[in-house]
């Protein structure tokens, strides 16, 4: 079995449309698959095949890139630079000045919405990226967003890195709030698995799903606070805290910059969403995985 190999980062890490399937990850599948024959298996019996699949889409993302971890700082700093225009704009007119701790707080958002970015698109895509995987050999095919969206995490291991950098050298500091930031990476992760795996399945069915997904996360910054926190819109804040994605940036900001514990309401609010989308994406997911040979 060979996979058609592509130039996948030729124009950039998000440009990657497939990836290429190693011997090992091959040998690993044959394995896995002869183990057993039943399809209720759990992931944790395909943990080794997992733990490949991420380092492969790494190994890919970063393979002959000129500019190498570099990428996993871009889109952040992309998103602080327009951040910048907007606070700018909004202090014009409000006449506040912009102060360090406004430009730290997008900073700290910027990171998680660019992983976030990142892991749904990769994620939509990687069934049928991997069509020759899911049509010949059996595994568990929530592997192939659950890796995608893993090997975007590294991503965004590499620029959280970057930025706590930054914050040392601006003096920001550390508070017990620190304590706050695994649970709120929990259900950002969370929330981001459930989001791949349903637009991974919907994509592999209707093929213009990822078309559709990458015209809501070009403009759904904008509807998240991320440019800006939802206090300054005031009473029309909440608004922006129904997205179940909001929460979670704002408390990240909150216990990392500003050395703040997140809102309960707000944090059981997205807590919840994180849950229930994961299970219900599962649960459609496995459903539909037996005419997924059949649709790719």
């Amino acid at each position: 079995m060979k996979l058609e190999q592509t130039e996948a980062w030729e124009q950039g890490p998000t440009d990657m449309s497939a990836t290429t399937q190693s011997p090992v990850v091959t040998a690993a599948l044959r394995e896995a698959a002869a183990e057993t024959d039943s399809r209720q298996e759990g992931l944790f019996q395909y943990k080794d095949l997992l733990l490949m699949l991420i380092w492969r889409d790494i190994k890919i993302r970063y393979k002959q890139s000129i500019m190498g971890f570099f990428w996993a700082v871009l889109m952040p700093i992309l998103i602080i630079g327009s951040g910048m225009i907007v606070m700018v704009v909004f202090s014009t007119i409000s006449g506040h000045p912009i102060n360090k701790t406004d430009v730290l707080g997008v900073a700290a958002k910027a990171v998680p919405w660019a992983f976030f970015v990142a892991a749904v698109r990769f994620g939509t895509n990687s069934l049928v990226a991997n069509k020759e995987l899911v049509t010949k050999i059996y595994f568990p095919r929530a592997i192939m967003p659950i890796a995608a969206v893993l090997a975007s995490f590294f991503d965004f291991a590499v620029a959280e890195s970057v930025l706590a950098i930054v914050l040392i050298v601006s003096r920001v500091g550390v508070s017990v709030q620190i304590f706050w930031l695994p649970v709120l990476l929990a259900a950002l992760l969370l929330f981001t698995s459930g989001l791949a795996l349903l637009l991974a399945c919907a994509n592999l069915f209707f093929r213009d799903v990822k078309y559709l997904v990458e015209v809501v996360l070009t403009y759904g910054i904008f509807f998240t606070p991320v440019f800006y926190s939802a206090a300054k819109l005031g009473k029309w804040g909440w608004i922006l805290m129904l997205n179940p994605l909001g929460p979670i940036l704002e408390s990240i900001s909150s216990v990392v910059v500003l050395h703040q514990p997140p809102s309960p309401t707000w944090l059981v609010y997205s807590a919840a969403w994180s849950v229930l989308i994961f299970l219900l994406s599962w649960r459609i997911f496995q459903k539909s995985e037996a005419a997924f040979a059949e649709a790719i």
